[in-house]
């Protein structure tokens, strides 16, 4: 069926005709995207049309405007109709007849529409007062009745808002930074709102107001394609879905992917992220224009006054060789000749981070259009230009940003376009690879005092997740590409293996710090001998710290940083010659003595809890610092039991457990037995945290068996209904025989619940093993626990036990 077909079948059949020939078209598999979307707009002007005949009569001075979406002809699948009915203020009962006759169809159908019935004196007067009418207004099309009085309207509207630009543009700018704040960036979101993030469909809108206003121009290259593949998007979800949604949810994105012919999901977020990242890029140009073209012309009526007419010279200051500073932002110099000096992008783009000014576009475009290739390796001053680049904090987001917008990074870096805008489905991470590469540089130039070599630190910062664009391992990946990178932009052979190093073992100490055994010897010179040198591991430590600011509040906290440094001056010990401490040997604190003795006289559980208020002694205060927690001190006469009866009572007493180390605690000569000392942190899900005394005495009842925590925990899930959500992965549950010569270490890979610790102590007293200690670290909605098992008589696993216990332990959680 042609498309004159379709619409004959609408005109032909009333409304029931319309949603025959709407479905049919939303149906053709050869008809989509832009034509498609025309069809559909074209389809319902045919049967508005028909509508609007029929119910007017005999009525002149009227007629029906689609205006927003629908004006400019862009009908999505479940987009609501946009409608204004305009009339001369003459037969006002004859137009309230007529609306209800084009309002009535419309809603019997069960389309969506935002209507209203003014004359041209009252649209301008509610335009003058609501922007969003206004910018409505500015995509008003006619579509039957008086085409005259349409055309007045369309004309007025217009002049009036390039009258009004140089108030109503700081006002839209306004509007769009509010809506960012609230929505966030499409870029980054990974169930993003296509219309109202920033760099969505609202901010192409407001580009097109601000290029009607006739005051700036948005950059065009790539823009219009960059709105029709958000469009397009939608266009999929909303076939998808059945619904008028504009949030791409991840239970959706793969249903839209093959709408679109797409490999997968990531391939779709991926495309979704470029369209905004042009959005967003062009957006901050454009809205830069602005503020200097009204600051212009506030300025220079002033200016001719005192210089008697003509128009005064831009002031031009040097900040490097071939770069200027003009109107606010970075240019190069007119003596500049960026097709013979290859260094040209990066000394603009270093000169402009460190003045905290945005590169020009005219600059940039001009660079990517003319410069020649560095060579390789590298010049040193090249080399010298990335490295402040880099470092130059919060500006380096911008510059990088408008360098890889005209495509600058990835003739720099090639590999850069393996990681450019790929998303991280990992609910820790606030960004995608590329943008988390550039947050960890801004980390770290933070940290660059405190280093021997910042210019190691900020380079590998910059590419320590590089292999993300690879299979496999990232860090195996990642090693092998920053030693490509390192030798291409000019280091030696021995820095070039330091940042291999730290690229290969970037996740090292977090890792080992909150979940292994910091008191077990091995675990300490196995870090040392991945490290080598105390070099490297100060390299080592400052960039874990900015690369763990970098993913996301959940991944720093106050905590961790001690663990972390913790764990450094061990093994800077071990690389200094220090043998590690023997854990036998490590004497208790007085607070610990002091409840194991206590435990033991009364042989029953101690507790103490100690509120965290600040950061360990010797730490910086975080900027993002885990929610208030609370330190939960426990001793306990040595039986079996323990861990599953303290993690059961605190997840009856909705406390969150966030790190938790058990370990065996001798006691003073002359006094009898061993005691448990668990010492944990821990947060309250809701409200204040419960007294000592009552958790002592539910775990009293939970040791002697009179607390059935497991009836408890099962009766409050059923008391909650099933919500839908993204479905976890599987847990898994691995054995690593090499990481300690006195346990055995099991570890488990799970999505957090309530009652998740208890689940897996009591699967591991089922299994009659022994927990010598247990190491807890949650991130986000992920639990990654690590637990020192021995057998009863206090050896490590044999290698079949160890993973039998391992597998009946995967096999408990996945049921």
């Amino acid at each position: 069926m042609t498309g004159t077909d379709v619409r004959n079948e609408a005109e032909d059949s009333g409304p029931g005709g319309y949603a025959a020939a709407r479905l049919r078209l939303l149906t053709e598999e050869t008809r989509s995207g832009p034509p498609r979307r025309a069809a559909l707009a074209e389809l319902t002007d045919d049967w508005l049309s028909g509508l609007f005949t029929a119910g007017a009569g005999d009525l002149r001075g009227a007629s029906l405007v689609a205006v927003g979406g629908y004006g400019r002809g862009e009908l999505s699948p479940r987009s609501d109709l946009d409608l204004l009915l305009l009339h001369d203020g003459g037969d006002t009962k004859a137009v309230a007849v007529l609306a209800d006759r084009l309002w009535y169809p419309v809603w019997d159908l069960g389309l969506d529409l935002d209507h209203s019935v003014r004359t041209p004196a009252e649209a301008r007067r509610t335009a003058g007062e609501d922007l969003k009418v206004q910018l409505g207004l500015l995509d008003a099309r006619h579509i039957a009745g008086d085409l005259g009085l349409t055309a007045s309207l369309r004309t007025a509207v217009l002049a009036d808002w390039r009258n009004q630009a140089p108030k109503r543009l700081p006002e839209l700018q306004e509007l769009c930074a509010e809506r960012a704040e609230r929505q966030g960036e499409l870029q980054y979101l990974l169930e993003p709102d296509l219309k109202e993030a920033r760099g969505g469909l609202r901010d192409a809108t407001a580009l097109r107001a601000v290029a009607a206003s006739w005051l700036a121009d948005a950059p065009r290259e790539g823009l219009a394609d960059a709105r029709r593949r958000l469009l397009d998007v939608r266009d999929a979800l909303h076939l998808a879905t059945g619904r008028a949604t504009d949030r791409l949810a991840l239970q959706e994105q793969d249903q839209v992917a093959a709408e679109l012919g797409l490999l997968d999901a990531d391939t779709l977020l991926r495309q979704v992220y470029e369209a905004a990242r042009l959005v967003s890029y062009a957006s901050d140009v454009t809205w830069r224009e602005v503020g200097r073209v009204l600051r212009s012309r506030a300025v220079r009526p002033r200016l001719r006054a005192m210089l008697g007419g003509g128009k005064p010279a831009a002031e031009r200051s040097p900040l490097a060789e071939g770069v200027v500073e003009q109107d606010g932002e970075v240019v190069l110099a007119r003596a500049a000749r960026p097709e013979r000096d290859p260094v040209l992008p990066l000394r603009a783009a270093a000169a402009a981070a460190q003045a905290g000014l945005p590169l020009s576009l005219h600059a940039v475009r001009r660079l990517a259009a003319t410069v020649r290739p560095l060579p390789t390796p590298w010049p040193a001053e090249a080399r010298e230009q990335l490295v402040t680049l880099l470092g130059s904090g919060r500006p380096t987001v911008e510059v990088w940003e408008a360098l890889e917008a005209e495509g600058l990074i990835t003739r720099l870096l090639p590999d850069w376009e393996r990681v450019r805008c790929r998303p991280q489905r990992n609910a820790v991470h606030l960004w995608t690879v590329d943008r988390h590469l550039i947050e960890t540089a801004v980390r770290a130039s933070a940290f660059t005092r405190r280093v021997s070599r910042p210019d190691l630190l900020l380079v590998a910062a910059l590419l320590h997740d590089i292999g993300k664009g690879w299979p496999g391992d990232h860090s195996v990946a990642g090693e092998i590409i920053a030693k490509d990178v390192a030798a291409r932009i000019g280091f030696d052979r021995d820095d070039v293996s330091v940042v291999a190093t730290l690229v290969r073992h970037h996740l090292l100490l977090v890792e080992t710090a909150t979940r292994r055994d910091l008191d077990d010897p091995a675990t300490v010179r196995a870090v040392a001998a991945a490290v080598g040198s105390p070099g490297t591991l100060e390299l080592l430590h400052a960039l874990t710290e900015a690369d763990a600011l970098a993913t996301g509040p959940a991944a720093w906290s106050s905590w961790r940083a001690s663990l972390v440094a913790d764990l450094v001056d061990r093994v800077s010990a071990v690389l200094a010659g220090d043998a590690p401490a023997d854990p036998e040997d490590a004497a208790p604190t007085a607070e610990q003595e002091r409840l194991a003795l206590e435990a033991a006289a009364t042989g029953s559980p101690v507790l103490a809890l100690r509120a965290q208020t600040e950061p360990p002694a010797g730490q910086e205060p975080s900027g993002d610092p885990e929610p208030l927690g609370v330190e939960l001190l426990i001793a306990v006469p040595d039986q079996p039991g323990v861990l599953p009866a303290v993690a059961g009572v605190l997840a009856v007493h909705r406390l969150t457990v966030r790190t938790a180390e058990l370990r065996s605690l001798d006691l003073p000569d002359g006094v009898d037995g061993s005691v448990l000392l668990l010492a944990w942190r821990v947060a309250a899900e809701y409200g204040s945290l419960p007294q000592a005394a009552r958790l002592r005495a539910d775990l009293v009842r939970a040791l002697d068996g009179s607390l059935d925590i497991a009836a408890r925990l099962a009766e409050r899930d059923a008391a909650y209904p099933r919500r839908r959500g993204v479905v976890a992965p599987p847990p898994r549950v691995s054995v690593h025989p090499a990481a300690s010569r006195l346990a055995t270490v099991i570890e488990v890979r799970s999505q957090d619940a309530p009652g998740l610790l208890f689940r897996i102590g009591r699967a591991l007293e089922d299994a009659s093993v022994r927990v010598r200690s247990a190491h807890v670290s949650t991130l986000g909605a992920n639990a990654v626990d690590a637990f020192y098992v021995t057998g009863p008589e206090g050896a490590p696993l044999p290698g079949d036990e160890a993973e039998s216990v391992a597998r009946k332990l995967e096999e408990t959680l996945r049921g």
